[in-house]
C-alpha cells in the first residue's frame, strides 16, 4: 500500500514539472472549519480541494479548481494529471472551437480512467479480503487474525474511494472555454466604461436542481422526481464527479440508482466557449466550499456579485494577485464566522464551512501600483444601509464597502496620485456594489462608484489631530449619500 502511494507521488511529480505558471493569476485558499459553541474553529479535516494555473504555448492558458470529497487523493491526481493531458503540445492557436471541445472531453475521459487504473491493484486486493472475512458476523465475534483483515480492509476502503469536481478555464486564441464537472463555478466579470459590473455565471452546477441533469438522468431511467426530493446522490450533491469508483461501477447496489440503463454519474464535462475580444474584467474559478459559505452567510440570491465585489475591492487593494485572491477568501471566511457568532437568522447554517478555494485571472483589467497598499493605510470599510421594506422587488440591496485612501491620497475631492493605463485613479474604488437586477438567471449587473471624490471631506495633507475624547474628524461626509437613499426607499 505504501510503496502504491510513493508511485503515484512520484508520478504526479514528474508530469507537470516543467509548465510554467501563469503570473495573471492568483490562488487564495482557507481550510475547512467547524465552529464550537465558544466561536473557536476546527479543522475537520485535511485539506481536499486542489487546483492549477499554468501558461502554455501559443498564448494558451490553463487553470483549474477541484473540491474533493472523502479524501484528496482524486482531486490530487486531477490537478496534476489534466494539464499534461492539454498542454504538452496538444493544444495550438490553430485549433478550432470543435477542435478544443473534442481535446478537452478526451482529456477528461483519459484522466478519470488513468484513476481507475492507478487503484485496480487496491480494488484487487479489497475483494479478495472481503472473500476471507466471514459474512454477517459483527467485528467482536470476529477471530483476532479476522479483526486484522478488516482493519486491513477499511484502510484499502479509505485509500479508493472518494473523488472530485472540476471547474476548468482554457483560454486560447483570444477565447475563454469553461469545462464544469459538478459544483464548482466559473464567473465571467465584465468592468465597463461607464462603472457597470456585469456577472456572468458560466454553466450551472450538475446537481438534481439542474432540469437539464434530471432529463438526462430520466432518460436512462431513473425518477427524477425521486432524484429531486433526494437533493443528494450517493452522498453527493453532484450529478457528476471525477472518480468515486462505488457509485461508477456498482451503481446498481445503490436503490436510488439501481434502474439507470447505464451509468447515470458521468466525468463528462459540459463546455461553455465565450469571446473575450475587447473584454476588460476578470475571471473567478471557485470551489464548491467557498460559494456554499458565501451563500450560507448571506443567502443565495446575490453571492454571484458580492464575491466579485469583494475581488474588485481586494485588487483595489493588493499590490499582487496572490495577495488579492487570499484577502478575498479570508473575508469570506469572516464574513461566514461573523454570520455564526451574531446568532442572528443566517447564524445556524454557519456552523462549519469547507475547503475554499478561489483562482483570479485578470483579463485587461487596470491594476493599481504599490501607492494603495495596506501598509501606507489603504483599508476597506463597511457602509450600513438602512433598511427598508418598500424596497423595489425588483431589485436588491449588495453590501457596500468604500475604499478609504492613503493620507494625501485624495485633497480636497481631486485625486493627485498618479493614474493607471486605462485613466483609472488610483484612489478610486470599483466595488461599492449598489444594486443588481435579477432579470437573467446567469448574467446580472452592478453599478459601481464613480471614484470622484465626492464623499471625501476636505482634508489636508498632513494627518488629523485627535480631539479631547481621542477622536479624529471623520474623513467621509454621508450627508449626500443618506438623503438620496431616503428619497428613494421612505415612504414618506
Amino acid at each position: 500500500m505504501a510503496q502504491r502511494r510513493s508511485l503515484m507521488h512520484s508520478q504526479q511529480q514528474s508530469w507537470t514539472d516543467d509548465l510554467p505558471l501563469c503570473h495573471l493569476s492568483g490562488v487564495g485558499a482557507v481550510a475547512n472549519s467547524v465552529y464550537g459553541p465558544d466561536g473557536k474553529s476546527t479543522q475537520a479535516h485535511p485539506n481536499e480541494d486542489g487546483h492549477f494555473r499554468f501558461r502554455g504555448e501559443d498564448g494558451c492558458y490553463l487553470y483549474g479548481v477541484f473540491n474533493g470529497f472523502e479524501g484528496s487523493a482524486v482531486a490530487n491526481f486531477v490537478s496534476q494529471r489534466l494539464p499534461a493531458e492539454l498542454l504538452l503540445g496538444q493544444l495550438n492557436a490553430s485549433h478550432s472551437d470543435a477542435d478544443v471541445r473534442r481535446l478537452l472531453l478526451q482529456a477528461f475521459d483519459v484522466v478519470e480512467k488513468s484513476y481507475f487504473e492507478t487503484i485496480d491493484d487496491a480494488l484487487a486486493e479489497k475483494a479478495n479480503l472481503q472473500s476471507q472475512l466471514p459474512e454477517g458476523v459483527p467485528m467482536h465475534q470476529l477471530s483476532p487474525q479476522n479483526q486484522k483483515l478488516l482493519e486491513k480492509l477499511d484502510m484499502l476502503k479509505q485509500e479508493v474511494s472518494g473523488g472530485a469536481t472540476a471547474v476548468v478555464a482554457l483560454i486560447l486564441n483570444h477565447k475563454l472555454y469553461v469545462a464544469n464537472v459538478g459544483t464548482n463555478r466559473a464567473l465571467l466579470c465584465r468592468s465597463s466604461s461607464d462603472g457597470q459590473n456585469q456577472v456572468m455565471e458560466i454553466g450551472r452546477a450538475h446537481t438534481t436542481d439542474n432540469e437539464d441533469e434530471l432529463l438526462r438522468l430520466s432518460q436512462l431511467g431513473l425518477d427524477s422526481s425521486r432524484l429531486r426530493q433526494a437533493g443528494l446522490v450517493a452522498g453527493q450533491s453532484s450529478t457528476r464527479r471525477i472518480g468515486d469508483y462505488r457509485v461508477k461501477f456498482n451503481y446498481t447496489d445503490i436503490e436510488l440508482l439501481s434502474t439507470a440503463k447505464s451509468k447515470p454519474i458521468i466525468a463528462e464535462p459540459e463546455i461553455h466557449v465565450q469571446s473575450l475580444e475587447g473584454v476588460n474584467g476578470f475571471l473567478l474559478l471557485m470551489s464548491e466550499g467557498l460559494i456554499k459559505a458565501l451563500e450560507a452567510a448571506h443567502g443565495p440570491e446575490q453571492a454571484n456579485q458580492e464575491i466579485v465585489a469583494i475581488v474588485a475591492a481586494e485588487l483595489a487593494q493588493q499590490n499582487s494577485l496572490e495577495q488579492a485572491a487570499q484577502c478575498a477568501v479570508e473575508r469570506v471566511r469572516r464574513l461566514h464566522h461573523d454570520a455564526f457568532a451574531s446568532g442572528r437568522q443566517r447564524g445556524p447554517h454557519c456552523s462549519r464551512h469547507e475547503d475554499m478555494t478561489l483562482v483570479v485571472r485578470t483579463l485587461s483589467y487596470a491594476l493599481p501600483d504599490s501607492a494603495l497598499t495596506p501598509t501606507q493605510g489603504g483599508r476597506i470599510y463597511p457602509v450600513s444601509v438602512p433598511y427598508s421594506n418598500s424596497q423595489s422587488t425588483s431589485k436588491t440591496s449588495v453590501t457596500l464597502s468604500l475604499v478609504m485612501p492613503s493620507q494625501g491620497t485624495l485633497t480636497n475631492g481631486t485625486n493627485t496620485a498618479s493614474t493607471l493605463d486605462g485613466g483609472t485613479p488610483t484612489g478610486q474604488s470599483p466595488t461599492a456594489t449598489l444594486q443588481s437586477t435579477n432579470t437573467n438567471t446567469h448574467t446580472q449587473s452592478s453599478s459601481s462608484s464613480s471614484g470622484d471624490g465626492s464623499l471625501f471631506r476636505q482634508r489636508g495633507r498632513q494627518a488629523a489631530q485627535p480631539d479631547e475624547t481621542g477622536r479624529v474628524p471623520p474623513y467621509v461626509d454621508f450627508t449626500q449619500f443618506y438623503k438620496l437613499w431616503g428619497g428613494e426607499h421612505c415612504e414618506s
